[in-house]
């Protein structure tokens, strides 16, 4: 099996949308598109058609360029977007809705949909475990956690313990470019830490030359992420109330 092509596309101001493609079937699958016309434009570039988009959760900054995407599809065959059943309400462009357990694939690449509620209470994410990677929304981010919008301090723990499961190898796609805020909050919360403190000058020599951060690896996050090192629900609980408040 190929391995798939995952190319990286900035949008808004610190949003990442993912573009994966499977050499093999030619499948070309979009994870939380912000807005439309960067990815179109991407894929384009690449001789690409866009056959599925995944959403992870229903906030706007991640299923904007639904429609727009879905309405370019047509001209080759058309696309289906795929998102949580417990957000179908609030993502109205959802062809194929699914949950804990389902499984999608992107030609012979299976994911197993992973339920990770906190940010958004119906949020999932996507774990390619043949190919090493997870697809993660807000959920976790290189030295953070996503915002307990609707959600809980037990079920974010519960999520981080998941994550803690996979192997270091494993790829970590985020949404966002929060890693030097993070990193700088992080060691604040975990001064003695000799790894994160390594790490917060990497990040800042990378966002000054203009690089980006992710996608970041279950080794790196085990090793610097104050969230998923946090030994209890309470203790992430009192640093995602810190993070907010800084």
């Amino acid at each position: 099996m190929s391995p798939l092509d995952i190319v990286r596309i900035p949008a808004l101001s610190d949003n990442y949308v993912w573009l994966v493609h499977d050499p093999a079937s030619k499948a070309t699958m979009v994870v939380d598109p912000a807005v439309a016309d960067p990815v179109l434009e991407a894929a384009a570039a690449r001789g690409w058609a866009i056959t599925d988009i995944w959403n992870t959760h229903w906030h706007p900054d991640h299923t904007g360029g639904n429609a727009a995407i879905k309405e370019a599809a047509k001209a080759w065959g058309g696309c289906t977007i795929t998102g949580p059943a417990a957000e179908y309400a609030r993502i109205p462009t959802l062809d194929v809705q699914v949950t804990g357990g389902d499984r999608v694939a992107l030609g012979a690449h299976v994911a197993e949909v992973w339920d990770v509620p906190a940010h958004t209470a119906g949020h999932i994410a996507y774990h390619f475990a043949d190919d090493a990677a997870i697809f993660v929304g807000d959920t976790i981010f290189a030295m953070g956690c996503g915002r307990l919008f609707e959600g809980t301090a037990e079920q974010m723990f519960a999520n981080m313990r998941r994550f803690d499961a996979l192997d270091d190898a494993t790829r970590v796609y985020c949404a966002h470019e929060y890693t030097l805020s993070n990193a700088r909050f992080a060691v604040t919360v975990d001064p003695g830490n000799a790894a994160l403190a390594a790490r917060l000058a990497q990040v800042e020599s990378a966002r000054a030359a203009g690089e980006a951060t992710v996608p970041t690896s279950i080794g790196a996050e085990r090793a610097t992420n104050p969230f998923l090192r946090a030994p209890t629900a309470a203790e992430l609980g009192r640093i995602r109330a810190l993070k907010d408040a800084a």
